[in-house]
């Protein structure tokens, strides 16, 4: 049976003069799961989701978005995207209904969708009822909810989402993360994630790659990462300061 990937990084950089900021990155990402992307800060994983999402070109190398180009092909690349940068821009003199309608023109969707999938998406993520509230008044875990709603409305096919729980209470991310389990399982949806919340990637990720000084040093799922570590008994925590050489102990002897 033929693989599909929804997402293939091949062998990209991005260099701002001399600073090397990823360097040759290269991941296939399959379509129908669900994908964490690590890093220390720093490390360059704002930067390859912003190649990712067409708001930065690479140096070299090439992006492909479920076989489309992303800097040969973007329309055709971003009509199969979903893509919650970390800090989106709203347009706040809209209300949260008029935001997904102009979201949903720019995907050439009918009025009739927009409106279908608008109910279903603000229903989903409880926040109908302020539909016609200009999106200044809604708080933060309010826009990023209208933002996910937004990049949800396409029913794209690879949906990537930088610090997907920031701003949100346990209740929202709770939701966010079932909402995650379906689109994979049932939609054949990749979900693309960079966090830091490290409990969350070991609770939902099928696999994982962690990126360190902008090269990938490990790509795969984390019972891969505890053989290949020696370290079967390691949370994904001590896994991650082991690869990434943050485990030392800083002394507080004369600090605290």
């Amino acid at each position: 049976m033929e693989v599909k990937y929804s997402l293939s990084i091949e062998s990209v950089t991005k260099r701002y003069r001399d600073f090397l900021a990823v360097d040759n990155v290269s991941l296939k990402i399959r379509s129908g799961i669900i994908f964490g992307f690590l890093g220390p800060n720093g490390a360059g994983k704002t930067t390859t989701i912003k190649m990712t999402g067409g708001l930065l070109k690479p140096s070299s190398g090439d992006i492909s978005i479920c076989g489309h180009s992303i800097t040969k092909e973007p329309v055709l690349a971003k009509s199969d995207l979903g893509f919650v940068p970390d800090r989106p821009y709203l347009y706040e003199k809209l209300t949260g209904i008029e935001y997904l309608r102009f979201i949903g023109g720019i995907y050439n969707l009918s009025e009739t969708e927009i409106t279908r999938r608008s109910e279903e998406l603000l229903s989903l993520f409880e926040i109908y009822g302020f539909k016609d509230e200009l999106i200044e008044n809604y708080s933060h875990g309010m826009k990023q909810r209208l933002v996910i709603c937004g990049a949800l409305i396409h029913r794209p096919r690879l949906f990537v989402i930088d610090e997907p729980l920031v701003g949100l209470d346990p209740k929202g991310a709770r939701l966010l993360k079932r909402v995650f389990l379906e689109l994979a399982r049932k939609s054949d949806t990749t979900v693309f994630m960079s966090t830091h919340t490290l409990q969350v990637v070991e609770e939902l990720c099928d696999e994982l790659a962690i990126i360190h000084h902008g090269r990938i040093i490990y790509s795969g799922d984390i019972n891969g990462m505890k053989r290949l570590l020696g370290n079967a008994d390691a949370n994904l925590e001590e896994l991650f300061l082991q690869l990434t050489g943050g485990d030392e102990q800083v002394p507080l002897d004369n600090i605290i």
